[in-house]
């Protein structure tokens, strides 16, 4: 795989997002709703702890409704107008595309997360917060938030309709997530045996960021988000060239 022809779709691709003031929009809902949750819903100032626990906690609900609407129109939007066709038809293999759509999805994302520094720098001003812990939960939301673009990146490719897209990816973050919430596994504690109920809870992108959001940088979570991301785009190449084909 190229590296020159993934550098030319990432750019031509994060290029596009703030060619329009929507990317403005999306960035200013991310900082709205994470401050809202923080300081707001979680009283952050009232609880009088130099901890971005709270903080955290909220992610992987901000990405499930807003990472659906930054990559819902990275495939669908290329079929409805056409222009996958003329894509797919430059010295550039279906990979490296792939690839590169999903790299630039996952950066703007990143200038988002990045963008809540102030956080930071007032629970550093008010208290002494562990910088590791707080280096660590920003690795593990990179890495959910990774996962969820790589899910948005597939349920784009199903599609021509980015309405559809954006559903189709709340609604498989939203499985992932909630795949280790203790209802959903009670589920099958009642039918199927204690394997399959572990391999259930262990799918979930909500169980795995845990753990880094406390500080706790483990590589069987990093593998976890790296295998999604594979798999989801792997799973997109197989959909895209099978249409592609016919």
């Amino acid at each position: 795989m190229g590296s020159a022809c993934v550098m030319t779709i990432f750019k031509r691709e994060f290029k596009a997002y703030f060619s329009s003031p929507v990317a403005y929009v999306f960035l200013v809902a991310f900082l709205v709703l994470t401050g809202f949750l923080t300081f707001s819903v979680s009283m952050f100032y009232e609880r009088r702890e130099a901890d971005l626990n709270w903080f955290f906690l909220w992610h992987p609900w901000v990405y499930l409704l807003l990472v659906p609407a930054a990559t819902m129109g990275l495939w669908a939007e290329e079929r409805r107008s056409g222009t996958i066709e003329l894509l797919l038809t430059l010295p550039v293999t279906l990979g490296e595309v792939l690839v590169g759509k999903f790299l630039a999805a996952w950066c703007f994302i990143a200038i988002a997360l990045g963008l809540t520094f102030p956080i930071v720098l007032t629970t550093a001003w008010l208290g002494d917060p562990d910088l590791g812990a707080v280096a660590c939960g920003y690795i593990g939301s990179l890495l959910l938030a990774g996962a969820c673009v790589a899910i948005g990146s597939l349920m784009s490719a199903l599609t021509r309709n980015q309405v559809v897209s954006f559903v189709l990816a709340l609604a498989g973050c939203l499985l992932l997530i909630l795949a280790g919430f203790e209802p959903v596994t009670n589920l099958f504690v009642r039918w199927a045996p204690a394997p399959v109920v572990e391999a259930v809870a262990a799918c979930s992108l909500l169980q795995h960021f845990d753990a880094l959001k406390r500080g706790v940088l483990d590589l069987a979570d990093v593998a976890y988000y790296a295998g999604v991301m594979v798999f989801m785009l792997t799973a997109a190449h197989v959909v895209v060239n099978n249409r592609k084909a016919s």
